[in-house]
């Protein structure tokens, strides 16, 4: 058995159009397939319960926020 991993665009027909290797003519073939739309804008989001799981969880040692020093002047905005 081999497999093919392709990312392709189904037009407004609702045709895919699968182009298969040279030397696969006059042939039966079973195809099995598998489809899942490509988010274009994913939402990124937590996984369930993820806060509860990692919340408290660091055990090294205490974090510490440095200084982060004073701010540059800035010329003004006209």
């Amino acid at each position: 058995m081999q497999s093919i991993k392709l990312q392709t665009h189904v037009g407004d027909d609702g045709l895919l159009q699968i182009k298969l290797p040279v030397g696969m003519t006059n042939q039966d073939l079973e195809i099995i397939v598998i489809y899942q739309p490509i988010n274009q804008n994913p939402k990124r989001t937590w996984s369930p319960g993820f806060f509860e799981q990692t919340f408290g969880a660091w055990q090294g040692e205490p974090l510490v926020r440095e200084s982060q020093g004073d701010l540059p002047e800035r010329e003004p905005l006209l």
